[in-house]
């Protein structure tokens, strides 16, 4: 069966950086889109960026993260440099097919279990 698998989450200090992963596995990967999504507390999942032949970014993390994937190791990342506390949030890979709604999560047909990430001010 298909299963996206997390890592690389953690508490750093605004400013910081982090480095998510997400390894798929059960799935032909490089015909997915991959895309990241994060969920604050109380707060609805919000799509933060997406890579197909492009890429994709949120307003607001556009010129601090930057999404890369590796079709020989069915993986995609998720690079976040110059953190900040409004970052925290359970952050979610997703695969999809087609180009079509990137930003919206029931688009997406495969989820991982999420990864916390937690920036302290």
């Amino acid at each position: 069966q298909v299963q996206l698998v997390e890592s690389g989450g953690g508490l750093v200090q605004a400013g910081g950086s982090l480095r998510l992963s997400c390894a798929a596995s059960g799935l032909p990967f490089s015909t997915y889109v991959m895309s990241w999504f994060r969920q604050a507390p109380g707060k609805e999942r919000e799509f933060v960026a997406a890579v197909t032949w492009g890429t994709v970014y949120l307003d607001s993390v556009r010129g601090r993260f930057t999404i890369s994937r590796d079709n020989a190791k069915n993986t995609v990342y998720l690079q976040m440099n110059s953190l900040k506390p409004e970052d925290t949030a359970v952050y979610y890979c997703a695969a999809k097919l087609g180009y079509g709604d990137l930003k919206r999560g029931p688009a997406y047909a495969y989820w991982g279990q999420g990864t916390q990430v937690t920036v302290s001010s």
